[in-house]
């Protein structure tokens, strides 16, 4: 396990490593230069090549790469001159929200979702799978937005159950006014539920028609053991890979969905930085993404290990 965890890791920070190569230098490659991109089409040369030394863009490029990375390892991730003030602020403000919201949703879905499939492989064709499906099938195919419309409207316009016009815009805000991000986080929930309880369900009922299913029955294996000892854990493979892919959105925030609930998340941010060249958050944000989908798959090997001990032989 030990020798699985390192070779795993390893490639992690070598990935990572190629993530910052190829960010930064994309960065470099912007119509006009990250300058140009900051001050306009109509800034003076004496402007631009002042900026430029300030920013340290007039040195070669490997030693720019080299400070860029240097500062990222001591969590200064530069400084925005379009917003005035340091990246990791405007990053990590946002970051704190978007989590609150993706993670309690991500986390909720699967408290549903894993006994929801469940059950319904264990009673296929029966009128809980065939309610479940078509819900499934409806959440899943309707536009988040539209999704979140409608509870927006339902809980707060009609039933003024909940009150969401209050920006939020840290995770000590999300933590301490639940409630103006409960709809978002319901929204994210139901389509997420969707998804999740179809894999779950195909992985169960793959499972129940494997030999080993049928060896342990003829043994003498009760139908609770066979199905809470054996199956549920080979069906749970799936599932890790799925919470290992929602990493990034961990980062990336839930860009619909803030719009829709006027959450102030890094989805916005980072969508707002982009359309006006922003070259300093769309790099911090990229890379941030970048390390959260290393991470998420990381985090799914070690969960592949855990489940099937074959996998450490790999």
């Amino acid at each position: 396990m030990t020798a699985y965890l390192i070779r795993r890791l390893f490639q992690a920070l070598v990935t990572v490593l190629m993530v910052t190569v190829i960010s930064f230098g994309l960065m470099q490659l912007m119509p006009g230069g990250p300058v140009r991109a900051i001050l306009g089409s109509h800034a003076t040369p004496a402007t631009i090549a002042h900026l430029t030394h300030q920013m340290g863009l007039d040195r070669p490029v490997y030693v720019q790469y080299w400070t860029w990375l240097d500062g990222l390892l001591h969590g200064d991730l530069g400084f925005d001159y379009i917003q005035q003030r340091p990246i990791s602020d405007l990053l990590f403000n946002a970051l704190g929200a978007s989590a609150y919201i993706v993670g309690a949703s991500l986390l909720i879905a699967l408290l549903i979702a894993v006994p929801a499939g469940l059950l319904q492989a264990t009673r296929r064709n029966g009128a809980l799978d065939h309610a479940f499906t078509v819900f499934s099938f409806i959440a899943y195919g309707v536009p988040t937005f539209f999704i979140g419309f409608l509870i927006q409207q339902w809980f707060e316009d009609d039933l003024k159950w909940v009150s969401v016009h209050d920006q939020v815009a840290t995770f000590g805000e999300a933590l301490t006014h639940p409630g103006a991000v409960c709809l978002p986080v319901l929204t994210l929930t139901v389509t997420t539920v969707a998804g999740y309880s179809r894999y779950m369900r195909s992985g169960v009922l793959d499972q129940i028609t494997q030999d080993y299913v049928r060896s342990a029955q003829a043994k003498g294996a009760s139908r609770r053991r066979t199905l809470y000892g054996h199956v549920l854990r080979n069906a749970l493979i799936p599932m890790v890979t799925l919470v290992g892919l929602s990493m990034p959105a961990l980062v990336g925030g839930a860009l619909i969905v803030e719009y829709v609930f006027n959450i102030q998340g890094i989805g916005l941010l980072t969508t707002r930085a982009a359309l006006q060249s922003d070259y300093g958050i769309t790099l911090a944000a990229t890379l941030l993404t970048a390390v959260a989908t290393v991470v998420g798959s990381l985090l799914a090997d070690l969960g592949y290990a855990v489940l099937d001990p074959r996998v450490r032989l790999t």
